[in-house]
């Protein structure tokens, strides 16, 4: 039985269609091969894995969930002082000190497991178990140190004028101006109250108790002011950061909304208006928000206003094509029922397109609005306000990681307040529940 030419021309079509279609299948894998490559050096993926620090990282995340104290003293005139991650706000009072610090003619620091550091008038020495003590005595010509002999349980660095020894028990710094050790330990510190607060030592109960006894305003005072914390300002920061997601966001859909009639089709007759307002929308969604952040900063100065402006500017072209889209999918139906009363112009548009495309803007501009809360983070580091500011001064110090980690955890539950809050609304608009649920 041959085979008829209709036959033999599809099985040719069919065999040429498939080598196409595998010949195409292994070119693009080749180009993702290729541009594999290309990423991999042209960002130096194995120099960046080279230069990737493992205890960096550790240290990193230790402290974003600890604190140090710091025990310090001024080689110059001999002067000691113990503060909390280092800073004046968190400086213990002249002759106090914790339980492990013993002040004195030799201050005795006790980092537990048998180690302890003492400073002598001149000298320190660092007690090391099963390994011996390192003596250093810091003087104008650099710093004198003497080692013991062994495998040493931890990192030292040491050059002329500079010596570091980290443990898992602390770390002691000795130059010649200054000589410190520091101790880790698990929690924020002071979040609460400060040093100079009368309900800092004092526990939950104790502080309970006060608090119905009279004291309630006074302990909110304390904690609301806390100087290390700065509770106040955080809550400043949120609201700022809130209110530039929310006046960039709105803002935009109310300047975006009546040039969106412009665009549409079915109520623009002119179709060089309709493409001039479209390549505008165009032009101000295909540059960045941070892009205008920018602009702006240099041009009005920096300030959350600014921050606002960039948002409301960004989506003032993004709504604009999203509306002008719903405009033109609109059912002329109500239009016409309303035009048959005798409406106006104006009247058609509040009575009959208003409340079609009402549900479908509000959930867009409140999605918008969840996600410029994160946007306005960002923007604010920039711009100067809001929460974004406060972080990225956190992060600039490279000391205070516990304040970038409180920092981060309220910004996300901003934004999860942020996405359930929208998100209900979302739900009542389109489908019109009753009540809502968490």
């Amino acid at each position: 039985m041959t085979m008829t030419p209709d036959i033999t021309h599809l099985q040719a079509a069919a065999t040429h269609s498939i080598s196409r279609k595998k010949f195409g299948m292994f070119s693009a894998m080749v180009m993702l091969i290729v541009y594999g490559v290309y990423i991999v050096i042209s960002f130096d993926i194995l120099g960046l894995s080279q230069r990737a620090s493992l205890d960096n990282a550790k240290i990193l995340i230790r402290d974003s969930y600890s604190y140090k104290v710091h025990v310090t003293r001024d080689n110059r005139n001999g002067d000691m002082s113990v503060q909390i991650e280092g800073e004046n706000k968190g400086t213990y009072k002249n002759g106090t000190s914790p339980e492990w610090v013993s002040l004195g003619e030799q201050t005795i620091v006790d980092l537990e497991n048998g180690h302890s550091v003492t400073f002598g008038e001149n000298d320190v020495t660092y007690d090391v178990p099963s390994f011996g003590k390192i003596w250093a005595k810091p003087s104008a010509k650099g710093v004198e140190v003497s080692l013991p002999d062994g495998e040493f349980p931890g990192t030292i660095n040491q050059s002329k004028n500079r010596l570091t020894i980290t443990t898992d028990a602390g770390r002691l710094t000795v130059t010649r101006n200054r000589t410190e050790v520091f101790r880790y330990f698990s929690g924020w510190e002071l979040f609460f109250f400060t040093l100079e607060s009368p309900y800092h030592d004092l526990s939950w109960n104790e502080i309970l108790t006060r608090a119905f006894t009279g004291e309630a305003a006074q302990i909110l005072n304390d904690f609301w002011n806390n100087k290390m914390w700065r509770h106040k300002d955080v809550a400043w920061a949120i609201g700022e950061t809130i209110l530039m997601a929310f006046i960039g966001t709105f803002g935009g859909a109310l300047i975006a909304l009546p040039l969106a009639f412009l665009a549409a089709k079915n109520f623009s007759p002119f179709r060089a208006v309709r493409f001039f307002m479209r390549r505008i929308f165009d032009f101000i969604r295909g540059v960045d928000a941070l892009i205008f952040t920018i602009m702006l900063a240099r041009a009005f100065g920096p300030g959350p206003m600014t921050g606002a402006l960039a948002i409301l500017i960004t989506d003032t072209g993004t709504f604009g094509k999203l509306f002008s889209e719903t405009l033109e999918n609109v059912d002329n139906k109500q239009i016409e029922g309303v035009k048959s009363t005798g409406a106006r112009k104006l009247q058609q548009y509040r009575f009959g397109v208003l409340p079609q495309v009402t549900p479908v803007v509000l959930s867009l501009v409140l999605y918008y609005f969840e996600s410029n809360t994160r946007s306005a983070t960002i923007i604010g580091a920039i711009t100067g306000g809001g929460i974004g500011l406060m972080l990225t001064q956190a992060m600039i110090t490279q000391k205070d990681w516990e304040e970038v980690s409180y920092y981060i955890i309220l910004i996300i539950l901003m934004v999860m307040l942020m996405d359930w809050v929208s998100g209900q609304i979302r739900t009542r608009l389109i489908k019109g529940t009753e009540s809502l649920e968490l």
